[in-house]
């Protein structure tokens, strides 16, 4: 008995001496928890490899990256299964799963912590909200911290502390040659370089280790409702705000279809609102000065912004964002003038189901003074990043849906410098990922590449394509 690949069929023995070697375990097609195993939260995806290695630590990614090389095995790597793109899953390859590794080590003292790449937000700030410390996380708390790291990280905390990758301090990750390496400012530079906003081009990384800052238990969250009638005075509003909030505060407006929620009346539910979202950072009472300016921007449907703990704010949203529905993200870095306030509210009324939204997330703050050449993230002159989300429970239309969204993020790009996030593409075609890094970058970036994966094993990304692939 084999299982059959496109390259070739993985003998039942080899497979079983694999396994032999783990601490984690191996599934393969027609094990019960299979079809579990291989499912991915975007439901878009629905892959089937020929192995998913459930990895329990360094040693096992070892063996599974050693095992894929030797048998020229597609690879894709697995923390929280988040990937818009699909590439955390992959048909007839393995799958490295990082998902068992979930331990964290807090250093109070020194304001680290050593966190396991199979870790969600919700897990790592479980830890280090014990300690009353926390570095800029996901927005939806089931989100991997590794991909959402090595791709720049933009949450609630951009402002006052900077991206993810900002906040990383050292990372360990297995290279396509069977290393073990840490990098950081010291040990292997260029390399660390490459990791904060490069993406998962250049090994699989296996933990990450963050500088925390004191945030919380307490901070002044939530949300702000705003009809749609006044959705022109809240943007624009919105836009004049932002020049003189501290940072402390960190915003999103995010027009969308009213969900069925108990704070909303019935008559709004379905139908197309304004939301502001926001989080101040510091002492809640000195919030409550810095988020007024929200409250004013029009006459709010409901308001239900004020003290709440931090780990609260990091779930706010996530029964909004549970797994199984089909999504398509992508993304451009923009300014709000009124051309481009125009353009996204002309856009809003064109959302092909009620899950589908535009986002306009503020950037400035700690973002903005990390110099552009520190990290190969390197969009830190834009005022504002505008994703775009087709989204629907279904496969029905969604092909519709995905061109919606390449469509509106086209148009609304005009408005920038044609840039994108790279963890809000849901395309793997070069012409994303060119529009994701200046050349400068991208050359730099190649040049890593060509030092740690030649052959460019780990592909499954946003790829940055080594020369020999080029």
């Amino acid at each position: 008995m084999s299982i059959e690949t496109a390259r070739g069929a993985l003998a039942d023995d080899t497979v079983n001496e694999l396994a032999a070697g783990l601490r984690g375990s191996v599934v393969r097609p027609g094990d019960d928890d299979y079809d579990r195993a291989r499912a991915v939260w975007n439901a878009a995806h629905d892959r089937f490899p020929a192995l998913i290695v459930r990895c329990a630590g360094t040693a096992d990614v070892l063996r599974a990256v050693e095992f894929a090389r030797d048998r020229d095995l597609l690879v894709a790597v697995r923390g929280g299964a988040h990937s818009i793109a699909g590439f955390s899953t992959c048909d007839d390859g393995i799958v490295i799963d990082l998902s068992p590794m979930r331990g964290a080590l807090v250093d109070p003292e020194r304001r680290r912590v050593v966190a396991q790449a199979g870790m969600t937000w919700r897990d790592l700030d479980h830890e280090t909200q014990a300690f009353g410390l926390a570095v800029t996380g996901g927005l939806i708390s089931s989100t991997g911290i590794a991909g959402f790291t090595l791709g720049g990280g933009v949450g609630w905390l951009l402002r006052l502390h900077g991206l993810a990758s900002d906040c990383l301090t050292a990372a360990e990750l297995v290279t396509a040659d069977g290393r073990v390496v840490r990098a950081n400012t010291r040990e292997h530079p260029e390399l660390f370089w490459a990791l904060r906003g490069g993406g998962g081009n250049f090994g699989v990384v296996t933990s990450l280790e963050f500088e925390l800052y004191p945030v919380g238990p307490q901070v002044l969250g939530g949300l702000i409702v705003f009809p749609l009638d006044q959705a022109r005075q809240v943007l624009t509003g919105w836009r004049e705000a932002t020049g003189r909030m501290p940072d402390e505060l960190t915003t999103v407006v995010n027009l969308t279809t009213a969900p069925p929620l108990p704070f909303l009346p019935p008559e709004v539910h379905g139908t197309r609102v304004v939301v502001v979202v926001g989080l101040y950072a510091g002492d809640p009472t000195a919030g409550e000065a810095a988020v007024a300016p929200l409250r004013a921007l029009g006459t709010p449907i409901a308001d239900v912004m004020g003290p709440m703990p931090y780990t609260a704010m990091q779930t706010m949203l996530d029964p909004l964002w549970s797994a199984g529905a089909h999504n398509y993200f992508t993304s451009a870095f923009v300014e709000p003038s009124d051309a481009a306030i125009d353009a996204v509210l002309r856009l809003h009324l064109t959302t092909p189901t009620p899950a589908s939204e535009l986002h306009l997330h503020q950037l400035g703050g700690a973002f903005a003074r990390v110099p552009a050449e520190a990290t190969a993230f390197s969009q830190r002159e834009a005022g504002v990043l505008c994703n775009v989300v087709a989204r629907s429970a279904d496969a029905t239309d969604f092909g519709a849906h995905v061109d919606w969204a390449r469509e509106t993020r086209r148009e609304i790009a005009r408005h920038g410098r044609g840039a994108t996030y790279v963890n809000f593409t849901g395309d793997a075609d070069e012409d994303r990922v060119r529009a994701a890094y200046p050349d400068t970058v991208r050359e730099r970036l190649t040049r890593v590449k060509d030092a740690y994966d030649p052959a460019n094993m780990f592909r499954l990304n946003q790829n940055i394509r080594p020369s020999a692939a080029a």
